[in-house]
């Protein structure tokens, strides 16, 4: 076997099968033995195994006789016996690489031996699937397995309530398909109790048909939106209620931090204009952010400085270069303040209040598996992108599929007739043909010209997966003709009907070359399993996009010259070579325009880790007074070092502007004086400005009582971190829009939008510990704390567009004319974007 290994897949493979196949004649040796155990001893290996872990062994050493336990499971409950290769593929997996293994070798239940090895440690396995009727279908199949060696299996389905998905979680195993656990991951990070939780600490996961779900999904993001829960109306009311204010009397300005701060006065008039008793209560906290956003955008800033107002829309100005930031817009609401203050149009607030994309997401497992029939040709971007490597196992009977070289017509026409005369004669043959199309439109116009020639046939376009699943697996009967979109029934293996190898086993038709080779070669890979028959051809014309796009002009006038008809076929090697430099030319721009959206998506991942660890740190502590003081103490350095800068005497420094500050944001009024100040160093105001906030601190606690104390903070920081975050979420979207127009300027779009990106979050970061400051040094004490959920929010299907349904943003945020992020040089609209 390993000379055919050899000469198929080079020596780098070669050497990693000959140093797994050791451990594979370890495993087979280990067999007569195990064989010998009765069930209940077999059950018990599961507990000595999970004891001898305790005790200082490692995965690796259990490994071959784990292997040979679950190998004897499977063959007394599923009358299944792993392959020796089949024990190669699972070795791969537990070692974090991709296994690629032909369609038909068996792949779900290859991922049976590394998901039980791994979850011996109890830390939970997900085992991720492309859709949730194969989570369903394997983990009740492969669970046989599992529960019959004494472990939990569960499924995380997306209509599961949240006991049932904690649940689903706490088991050994858990099944379910890659968009659910990420949606599951941001809701994590949304809940107010960390009782709330579902989700433990990203362990193992095992991916299958992971080419589909690490690179053709890699660019849609998760998305939970939200509807916006309060009207446009409050940011009208809020700016006409500041237009009626008097500077000094009703409010302080501080130029140099560019904020403005309601006085006791100010707070007076906004509670009797509002009819509330108090402003600075926690219930009133979004009308209070209101008041202060309409201050700073009437005070603060300016139109034809800070902004202009260009077509009903406010378009920032770079305060350093003077440049319009077209498709930027300030967060925290103060954009919405400046469109009421000018009297135009308030746009809705962020709607999306939590987002990540697949390639983040499954980057935080701390070991990534996966296996499909297809990874060879994308090995670069997952070894680049997922440090995942490939390693080809090979098949467990040698493979004889034939594979017929490319017939190409010149119209779209010809190549139709052709490709269903090829079918019909077929058909007559009791040959079974499976059809493999691009579009659901291609399928339903080849149906169309098989039922005007009197062929049953069933037509197949990745919707309606159960039932689908049923008929491919019917696909390999005599005579049946199946056509599919090219993911229609993935994950099923077709199985030869009686007397059908006889007359050369499934034929696979191609109707168009797919922009990836890996999506050809899974279609082609759906005959010839387990050393059936089988045989392939793909039809052509040079009207197909992937022709069109890569000069088939030349060769359409070679045709014309030579008076080629539409239905007379061509087959040459020149055109084989050309589409498949063609393929290989769109991968790699695929590839450039996956990398560009991670490399900006990192930026809000940086982001999105500290917000998300910070939070988790709240929940998980019963105490959080050392964090909130954390948060609060560095507002007290902020103020007075922007107010004591080195270049100026001490004599000028703005004290007034310090004391008007911390009495109005969290220090009661009056309690600060300029004469306090006066004479100190900056660090020494510093420290006597923070001790005063500790004793109002240490006050309040004593006047509330400290378990009250306790849940007031987490309350407040969860409101605040919440709210920010949500914002600055939108805020980055809306920079990400607008910030390609930069390369105009000759600047690196990439290096500004992390640039920018990271003076927003220190930004929102510092008015998050503003927020928390005034609150919880102002704000009065309710004895019935509730925490709150900023906004409601609901995952948002990513494939809602492909299934007709709402189309939904994908993160790449691109206009139809903006150039296209890969690269080429064309409008979005005429390349990625078609």
């Amino acid at each position: 076997m390993l000379g055919l290994v050899k000469k198929i897949f080079g020596d780098t493979n070669d050497r990693e099968i000959k140093r797994l196949l050791k451990t594979v004649d370890l495993i087979n040796g280990l067999e007569p033995d195990i064989k010998k155990l009765s069930d209940e001893q077999l059950r018990g290996k599961t507990v000595e195994f999970r004891s001898r872990l305790e005790q200082g062994s490692d995965l690796d050493e259990l490994l071959p006789e784990a292997f040979a336990v679950v190998r004897e499971a499977s063959l007394r409950t599923l009358g299944k016996r792993h392959y020796d290769v089949q024990l190669i593929g699972g070795m791969v997996l537990h070692e974090g690489k991709i296994a690629e293994m032909r369609t038909g070798e068996g792949k779900t239940l290859v991922g049976t031996l590394p998901v039980y090895l791994n979850a011996l440690l109890g830390k939970g396995v997900h085992v991720v699937t492309v859709n949730e009727y194969l989570a369903s279908r394997d983990s009740t199949e492969m669970g046989k397995i599992y529960e019959f060696l004494g472990m939990t299996v569960g499924v995380n389905a997306s209509h599961l309530s949240h006991g049932e998905k904690q649940a689903a979680y706490a088991c050994d195993i858990t099944y379910g398909t890659n968009n659910e656990f990420g949606f599951d991951y941001l809701r994590d990070n949304m809940v107010l109790y960390k009782e709330q939780m579902v989700q433990r600490p990203l362990y193992f996961a095992a991916i299958d048909e992971v080419d589909s779900i690490l690179v053709d999904e890699a660019r849609t993001p998760l998305i939970i939106s939200g509807q916006a829960a309060k009207s446009t109306d409050l940011y009208y009311s809020a700016d006409r209620f500041v237009k009626r204010l008097t500077a000094e009397d009703d409010y302080t300005v501080d130029i140099k931090l560019r904020s403005v701060n309601l006085t006791d006065a100010g707070a007076a008039k906004a509670e009797k204009a509002f009819g509330i008793e108090n402003l600075y209560d926690h219930a009133n906290v979004t009308l209070n952010h209101h008041i202060s956003q309409a201050l700073k955008a009437n005070i603060i800033m300016r139109r034809d400085v800070d902004y202009v107002v260009q077509e009903e829309e406010v378009v920032i100005v770079d305060e350093f270069t003077g440049r319009l930031m077209v498709g930027r817009r300030y967060s925290d609401g103060l954009h919405q303040a400046i469109e009421a203050k000018e009297q135009i149009k308030v746009q809705n607030e962020s709607m999306t209040l939590a987002t990540i994309t697949l390639q983040n997401y499954f980057r935080m497992y701390r070991k990534l598996s996966g296996m499909t029939g297809t990874a060879k040709t994308e090995e670069e971007e997952l070894k680049k992108i997922y440090g995942l490597e490939v390693v080809v196992v090979p098949t467990n009977k040698p493979m004889i599929r034939a594979d017929m070289p490319d017939i190409v017509y010149k119209s779209v026409n010809g190549k139709f007739k052709a490709a269903v005369e090829q079918i019909v004669d077929r058909h007559k043959q009791g040959q079974p043909v499976l059809v493999g199309t691009v579009s659901i439109e291609n399928s339903e116009r080849l149906s169309e010209m098989l039922k005007k020639k009197g062929v049953p046939h069933n037509v197949l376009n990745a919707k309606h997966h159960a039932m689908e699943a049923e008929i491919v697996s019917k696909a390999g009967q005599p005579g049946a003709v199946t056509i599919a979109t090219n993911m229609a029934g993935r994950g099923t293996d077709i199985m030869l009907g009686e007397g059908v190898a006889d007359v050369g086993g499934l034929h696979i038709i191609g109707t168009e070359r797919h922009e990836s080779r890996r999506i050809d070669n899974q279609l082609r890979g759906r005959a010839g399993r387990q050393g059936d028959p089988g045989s392939s051809q793909f039809y052509l014309s040079m009207e197909d996009e992937l022709m069109r796009r890569f000069g088939a002009e030349n060769i359409m006038g070679m045709m014309e010259r030579i008076g080629f008809e539409e239905d007379q076929p061509i087959e040459s090697k020149l055109i084989t070579r050309a589409i498949e430099s063609a393929q290989k030319r769109v991968e790699g721009n695929n590839f450039d325009t996956r990398k560009v959206v991670l490399q900006y998506d990192d930026v809000m991942n940086q982001q999105r880790e500290i917000i998300y660890k910070q939070r988790r740190e709240v929940l998980e502590h019963e105490n959080i007074k050392e964090i909130t003081l954390g948060m609060v103490m560095p507002v007290v350095e902020r103020i007075v070092t922007a107010h004591t800068p080195d270049d100026q005497v001490p004599e000028e420094w703005d004290l007034e502007a310090i004391v008007d500050y911390a009495n109005a944001t969290f220090l009661e009024e009056g309690r600060l004086t300029k004469e306090e100040l006066w004479g100190k160093e900056r660090d020494e105001m510093i420290e006597y400005v923070q001790n005063l906030l500790k004793e109002l601190y240490d006050t309040r606690e004593q006047e509330i009582g400290e378990e009250t104390m306790r849940e007031f903070e987490k309350v407040v920081v969860l409101r605040a971190v919440d709210s920010k975050w949500m914002d600055h979420i939108d805020a980055m979207e809306q920079l990400r829009q607008g910030i390609h127009l930069r390369a105009y300027g000759g600047t690196d779009p990439l290096r500004e939008y992390q640039f920018e990106g990271f003076e927003m979050f220190q930004e929102m970061i510092e008015s998050i510990h503003e927020e928390i400051a005034k609150y919880i040094m102002k704000a009065h004490v309710e004895s019935n704390l509730e925490r709150q959920v900023v906004m409601e929010g609901q995952a948002v299907d990513p494939k809602a567009e492909e299934e007709g349904k709402q189309p939904v943003r994908t993160e790449d945020k691109i206009g139809r004319n903006d150039a296209c992020p890969c690269g080429s040089g064309k409008k979005y609209k005429q390349c990625h974007g078609k």
